[in-house]
């Protein structure tokens, strides 16, 4: 008897199936040259747009699809079964849009997010930096107050759509001296923003046409009216509160990456010859598999289980830690089981196994390393 998740509905099914097939022609085959380039080409943002794979769950007032975060977790489920690591939608579409929707005034949510729906803007939030990961009390960017502007300096890495992004939620300390309590949150518009330029595009071992940038920002003048918040100082706060449900996305996206990879090693374990006979047939490559589904099922259970909690308003930050925790680290290793049954093939990158293998190895990192996962669980186990 197949699965099927309790928050699932035949309209998100449609969307599920029009995603699929969106995915499979206009993206899929682009994939290769995408990775080669480091880079997709900027117009995919554009056609997803219009296809509706942009925005899904923000109000329609906005240019969005209307939806809840139920419709954004099956365009990124569809997008990650389809083993394309060249498209960022999660953080456009799951992150971005949502940090404008539930922080930003009526102004910029009527400025900024029927661009983004629409993929004339990219969108991409800006936290790290070259020595401050996970710990973004650390961050050094500043923004000063000057009139009725920020003046932003600093410097981030790792940002994700940094090269394409016309719009980069800037994580900045505006009073230094205060710890947490002096992080605000901060857009720029980067076309014809003075002082703001972008590094290279940087090298990664897996999803690599994802473009992942350096970016500058030296003494770069931004409005005032551009902080997101009503005061400055809660940037952290922010931060925090967004982050249980981004943590959810990553964990979704790990689950469907270990059913495309046991659907792909099932097929391909049926038609490979050993010794006279399929790969199928031998009781190791059954009892791997066995074991694989049966993990890729309890993490799809469990992360389910979240998806009905955050529609309900009811998933807390330790939930979606374990949801991330083991989602992504289960990922890691059925895949690189189902690996193994390829064989020397599996090492070949013209079989998706491979892709698949660079690709899911950031689960564990991004989003909050799986240690600090552990921490925030512990945190709230022995409070």
């Amino acid at each position: 008897m197949s699965y099927v998740s309790p928050w699932m509905t035949p309209e998100l099914e449609m969307l599920r199936d029009a995603a699929h097939r969106f995915f499979e022609a206009e993206f899929v085959p682009n994939e290769e040259r995408w990775a080669k380039d480091l880079l997709m080409d900027r117009d995919a943002w554009n056609k997803a747009g219009a296809m509706g794979l942009l925005c899904a769950s923000i109000p329609e007032e906005y240019g969005g699809g209307g939806g809840t975060l139920a419709h954004d977790i099956v365009v990124f489920s569809e997008q990650a079964r389809s083993i394309i690591g060249s498209f960022s939608n999660t953080v456009h579409s799951g992150i971005v849009a949502h940090y404008l929707l539930h922080y930003g005034t009526e102004e910029q949510k009527l400025r900024w997010l029927p661009k983004m729906a629409s993929g004339e803007y990219v969108g991409a939030i800006a936290m790290s930096e070259p020595d401050a990961g996970s710990d973004l009390q650390s961050i050094k960017t500043r923004a000063r107050r000057d009139g009725d502007a920020y003046v932003i300096d600093g410097a981030k890495t790792f940002i994700t759509n940094g090269y394409h992004a016309n719009l980069v939620c800037v994580v900045v300390k505006t009073d230094p001296g205060q710890g947490a309590k002096g992080i605000s949150i901060v857009v720029a518009e980067t076309e014809g923003l003075e002082g703001f330029r972008r590094g290279r595009v940087l090298e990664k071992m897996g999803n690599k046409g994802s473009d992942t940038a350096e970016l500058f920002f030296d003494g770069c003048r931004v409005p005032v009216e551009n902080l997101l918040g009503p005061t400055e100082g809660i940037g952290f706060s922010q931060l925090m509160a967004q982050l249980p449900v981004e943590r959810l996305y990553i964990a979704m996206n790990a689950v469907a990456q270990m059913e495309r990879a046991v659907a792909l090693t099932a097929d391909y374990v049926r038609s490979r010859r050993v010794f006279g006979k399929n790969l199928s047939e031998l009781q190791n490559t059954r009892f791997k598999l066995a074991e694989c589904q049966t993990e890729a099922t309890v993490a799809r259970a469990y992360v389910d289980n979240c998806v009905v909690q955050a529609l309900s308003g009811d998933l807390d930050n330790s939930g979606a830690a374990m949801a991330k925790l083991w989602a992504t680290q289960k990922c890691v290793e059925v895949v690189d089981r189902c690996l193994q049954m390829h064989g020397g093939n599996g090492f070949m990158m013209e079989y998706p196994i491979a892709r698949m293998y660079t690709n899911v190895r950031v689960g564990p990192i991004y989003g909050g390393s799986n240690e600090i996962m552990k921490e925030i669980i512990a945190r709230a186990l022995l409070k």
